[in-house]
C-alpha cells in the first residue's frame, strides 16, 4: 500500500508577493482622498470636518508641546495592566468552567447576569475603588477584554476531542494535571490565541472610554481636543489609535508563530 505524498504548499508568484501590500495602501491613500475632498468642499462646516492634510501639523505642534509621547505612554500603561489582567483572570476563569461541569453550573447565572453589563457602566464603581487614576483605567480595561477571553477559552476548552483524552489515557496520561497540560490546553490554545487577539482591539476601545473621566491618556486628550472644536487633533489621536493596534498585533501574530509554528 503507498502513501500518497502531498505536494508542498506552492509559493505565491512575485507579482503577488510585489503587490501584496500595494493594493491595501493604495485603499488607505484613496479613502484619506475622498476625506480630503469632501472636507474642502464645503458641504459641511470647516471647523467640525478634520483635514487629513493638517494632521501633520496637530502632530508637530503637539509634540513640540511635550503632550503627545506622554499622553501615548500613559494609556499604554493602562492599556497593558488592563490587558494581562482581563486576559490572565478571563483564560483561567474559562478553562476552570470548561473542565469542571459543577463550577460551570454554579457560575451559570452569575455570568449570565453581569455580561450584558459594559465596561463603561463599572466607571463610577472604579472610581469609589481605585480613585481617579491609573488603578480605574486598568479595571476599566480589564472587565472589557474578560469576556472575550473568558468566552474563547471556555469554547475552545469544550471543543476538545474526548477520543483525545481517552488516547492519552491509554498512552499513560490518565492523570487530571497531565491530561490538562499534555491534551487540554495545546489543543484549546488556538482558540484561546483568538480571544487573546481580539481582546487587543477590544482593548483599545476601552482605553477611550476609561480615560474620559479624567485619567491622564489618550482617550482624555481627545475629549478635551473635542470640547475645543479642534477635530485634526481628535483625528490624529484617533489615527495613533489605529497605529498603536496595528503595531500590538503585529507584535503579537510574530509571537503567535514562533510557539505555534503548525498554525501558519
Amino acid at each position: 500500500m503507498t502513501t500518497a505524498i502531498l505536494p508542498p504548499h506552492p509559493a505565491k508568484p512575485p507579482h503577488q508577493r510585489k503587490t501584496g501590500l500595494l493594493y491595501p495602501a493604495a485603499g488607505l491613500v484613496l479613502f484619506m482622498l475622498i476625506c480630503e475632498g469632501l472636507a474642502r468642499s464645503g458641504l459641511a462646516p470647516a471647523i467640525l470636518v478634520p483635514i487629513p492634510s493638517q494632521v501633520p501639523l496637530a502632530l508637530i505642534s503637539e509634540i513640540k508641546n511635550g503632550i503627545y509621547f506622554p499622553m501615548i505612554l500613559h494609556s499604554l500603561h493602562h492599556y497593558s495592566l488592563g490587558l494581562v489582567m482581563g486576559s490572565c483572570c478571563g483564560i483561567a476563569l474559562g478553562i476552570t468552567c470548561g473542565l469542571s461541569p459543577r463550577t460551570d453550573q454554579i457560575l451559570a447565572w452569575v455570568l449570565r447576569v453581569l455580561r450584558p453589563i459594559p465596561s463603561i457602566a463599572w466607571i463610577p464603581f472604579s472610581i469609589i475603588w481605585f480613585g481617579i487614576g491609573e488603578g480605574a483605567a486598568a479595571f476599566v480595561i480589564s472587565i472589557s477584554v474578560f469576556w472575550l477571553n473568558f468566552f474563547a477559552s471556555y469554547v475552545a476548552v469544550k471543543g476538545v476531542n474526548p477520543d483525545d483524552l481517552e488516547l492519552a489515557a491509554a498512552f499513560g496520561h490518565g492523570g487530571w494535571w497531565r491530561r490538562v497540560v499534555k491534551i487540554i490546553i495545546p489543543a484549546a490554545a488556538p482558540g484561546m490565541m483568538g480571544g487573546i487577539r481580539s481582546a487587543l482591539g477590544q482593548g483599545w476601545m476601552a482605553v477611550v472610554a476609561a480615560e474620559l473621566f479624567g485619567v491622564a491618556g489618550v482617550g482624555m486628550r481627545l475629549n478635551e481636543a473635542s470640547g475645543l472644536l479642534a477635530t485634526n487633533v481628535v483625528l490624529l489621536y484617533m489615527l495613533t489609535i489605529a497605529a498603536l493596534y496595528g503595531l500590538v498585533d503585529m507584535v503579537f501574530l510574530w509571537v503567535q508563530r514562533r510557539i505555534m509554528p503548525w498554525q501558519r
